[in-house]
């Protein structure tokens, strides 16, 4: 464990180190960075996001195909998305546990939500009680499924109450969120920094409880609030900065 005294310095310099341009190139990230309109980058990270387990060369590999199947543009897809049309006869994927039939639902229940909002941020931002995410991502999740509630789809967006870590949902929101830096988008304005939660996985999880910023032995919802309760100590303002210093201690350089 680093002393308490240099923790801060510490960390700040790995996120410096990892939170540059050249991060991107071989995280997921750098499927929704091959778009400019708002809508294609939140259809294209949520979709990522959600596969975003496992190895990552082969989470790259499947985004691009998924890519593919959206064409120029994953909002225009969406919107004209018809669930029993041809297109979606003709569609064909598969990402581990994440089939073709939940890829479709997935479409549709975008689709779904597109016709209500003008942005996934809508449906977050309305919903932020107790200056973080539990209640609006509740709130996603239930328009999320309001109109196709497919229960082997459910495991593929984690659910709070659940008491799950919710992981991959925490990704995509620093993503959205976070201006700061190369990497993240900081296309949504209307949900502060503060807000955000820690992404927790074995490998982030791992490295801060070496570091002493997490106790809790799960990587569960408690688990997520404890770490992020410890990186807010350390910047108030931006703690899930904080993330790519876990993630690189914990990938890149193996601790």
């Amino acid at each position: 464990m680093i002393d308490n005294l240099y923790l801060k310095e510490f960390l700040d310099q790995q996120v410096f180190e990892f939170n540059i341009q050249s991060f991107i190139e071989h995280d997921p990230i750098s499927i929704p960075h091959h778009y400019h309109r708002k809508q294609d980058i939140e259809i294209s990270a949520l979709l990522i996001a959600t596969i975003s387990w496992g190895n990552r060369k082969a989470i790259l590999k499947s985004g691009e195909k998924m890519m593919n199947i959206f064409g120029e543009s994953p909002y225009d897809f969406v919107m004209n998305y018809k669930e029993h049309g041809s297109v979606a006869r003709k569609i064909e994927f598969v990402h581990r546990t994440f089939n073709k039939e939940d890829f479709k639902n997935f479409i549709s229940a975008l689709s779904n939500i597109y016709k209500k909002v003008s942005s996934l941020e809508e449906c977050f931002s309305t919903n932020v009680e107790d200056n973080h995410m539990f209640h609006a991502i509740i709130k996603f999740r239930t328009m999320f499924f309001e109109n196709n509630p497919q229960v082997h789809l459910q495991k593929h967006v984690s659910n709070p109450l659940q008491k799950s870590a919710c992981k991959r949902l925490h990704m995509f929101l620093r993503w959205m969120v976070r201006n700061s830096g190369e990497v993240d988008f900081g296309i949504w304005e209307n949900i502060p920094t503060s807000y955000l939660l820690c992404p927790l996985d074995i490998h982030s999880g791992t490295v801060a409880r070496k570091l002493g910023l997490l106790n809790r032995m799960q990587d569960d919802w408690k688990a997520v609030i404890e770490l992020t309760n410890s990186l807010i100590d350390m910047d108030p303002i931006d703690p899930i900065k904080y993330d790519f210093a876990l993630f690189g201690l914990g990938v890149n350089k193996r601790w």
